[in-house]
């Protein structure tokens, strides 16, 4: 199997003045200095990222935001665009995250439209699908990540899938404290790589790191990448403390 770098990234969400994120950085970069084979990602607030972009400028932590619009600008009151992403110094870009899907309304026609918009941009896109609890219970799982994967990927080319990034985040595993079992994970990681490799090709299949992200923790976080179609994680209330999350990035 060709060797992938572990990706451990961190989603703030709606946490951290920019005071309160410098401070988080700033003890990360030193918790995680002696890190090597592992590549690392926080996703602050937007208000935070230009400051904490100049707190881990030439570290091995780069900078994501949480979202974009597709547009590259224009009258959208509220929105942030990929050129602005990375003049305040962010290379990847979280897309259809589930909060996203639940909360505001995103479909896979508008992940579509962000991840091209990040591709063409040259910010790395993160793309996060999922299934409810009910349809796992209903036996949908499969049939709900393919629809969200042929969607979401539909139209990118072979180059621009070289950049993408995806994260599996059971939507009844994330803030619940429940995590999929490792049999879970590793059944599902498979059946998205495969679904790299029929569109893609093997190659691209091979080279594709796939996250896992559901209540992760310093204490599951060494079994889950054992897995070996598990690449890394996308981490959500356990990324919040420096502490923690340098826990799970030496894991």
């Amino acid at each position: 199997m060709e060797y992938r770098i572990p990706l451990i990234a961190g989603n703030w969400k709606m946490f951290k003045t920019g005071n309160e994120a410098v401070d988080a950085a700033t003890q990360l970069v030193k918790l995680v200095s002696d890190i090597e084979n592992v590549d690392i990602v926080i996703a602050p607030p937007y208000t935070s990222l230009a400051v904490v972009s100049e707190v881990i400028r030439d570290t091995r932590i780069d900078l994501s935001a949480q979202d974009l619009y597709w547009e590259k600008e224009g009258a959208y009151t509220g929105q942030i665009s990929a050129s602005m992403l990375i003049s305040a110094g962010c290379q990847y870009v979280i897309i259809g995250h589930s909060e996203r899907r639940q909360l505001f309304g995103e479909t896979n026609d508008t992940v579509n439209n962000k991840i091209k918009a990040a591709s063409a941009s040259g910010l790395i896109p993160i793309l996060c699908v999922g299934e409810t609890e009910t349809q796992r219970d209903e036996k949908k799982t499969f049939s709900v990540l393919d629809k969200q994967m042929e969607k979401g990927l539909e139209g990118l080319t072979l180059d621009e899938h070289h950049s993408l990034v995806i994260a599996y985040e059971p939507v009844w595993a994330i803030g619940t404290g429940k995590s999929a079992t490792p049999d879970q994970v590793q059944e599902v990681h498979a059946f998205l790589r495969d679904l790299v490799e029929k569109r893609f090709g093997n190659m691209l299949a091979k080279a594709t790191r796939i996250l896992y992200g559901g209540s992760v923790k310093p204490d599951n976080v060494s079994e889950l990448m054992t897995l070996p179609d598990v690449d890394g994680a996308l981490v959500g209330g356990a990324s919040l403390q420096p502490d923690s999350f340098s826990k799970i990035i030496h894991f």
